[in-house]
């Protein structure tokens, strides 16, 4: 029969501890894959927009009232053109182009069958809204038929609200503009009573010089 004393069984002990530790580690560096799974990742990215030059009018509409007294010769009527903003968001602007506004008076139409108001009876004076350096300038006043002087058209055509000299100074230094006008309507004395209408149509323009 082997017998051992109580010092060999405790350095026999911790031989066992040992080799079990060693064990152990050996046994993490060979670890196998037991299972795997997937996670997929997703991302939308949007074409990147290059901006745009664009026309947008504070209102649909404006309403004209009579100026009591104004004229012995004719009746008158004023009002204003709501605010009308250029914006521009484009990142890349063209070098040698301007853009302008313009705006052009159908009839003033009649509710009840009344002999339309032909459109050289109205007539504006444009102004900028927003400050500047000169980078862009109101159109010149437009007179009505019954002006005693001065281009005496009206807005039977295309006539300038603003213009930008040039598209990247206006852009670099604002990027949006807006300009309104104030609207003037001249009538003979015997013109019919009742409600009119007219449609002024705004338009916006990029050229090259």
């Amino acid at each position: 029969m082997i017998r051992m004393n109580r010092a060999a069984l405790a350095r026999t002990a911790v031989g066992a501890v040992g080799g079990l530790v060693l064990v152990g580690v050996g046994g993490a560096a060979l670890a196998e894959e037991v299972g795997n799974d997937a996670v997929d990742v997703n991302v939308s990215i949007e074409e990147q927009s290059a901006g745009a030059l664009s026309l947008s009018v504070a209102s649909d509409s404006s309403t004209l009232t009579e100026v009591e007294g104004a004229s012995a010769d004719y009746r008158e009527f004023t009002g204003t053109l709501p605010n009308v903003t250029v914006t521009d968001t484009r990142s890349d602007v063209p070098e040698g182009v301007y853009w302008y506004v313009t705006g052009q008076a159908s009839d003033f139409t009649g509710d009840a069958g009344q002999a339309p108001i032909t459109p050289d009876h109205l007539g504006w004076s444009p102004a900028l809204v927003t400050e500047g350096n000169g980078e862009v300038a109101p159109g010149e006043e437009v007179g009505t038929a019954l002006d005693e002087s001065g281009y005496t058209g009206g807005l039977s055509g295309q006539e300038l609200l603003q213009l930008a000299l040039d598209s990247g100074e206006s852009q670099a230094a604002n990027g949006e503009w807006t300009a309104n006008a104030d609207l003037r309507l001249k009538t003979p004395n015997d013109v019919a009573s009742g409600a009119y209408s007219s449609t002024v149509t705004l338009s916006l323009f990029e050229d090259t010089y």
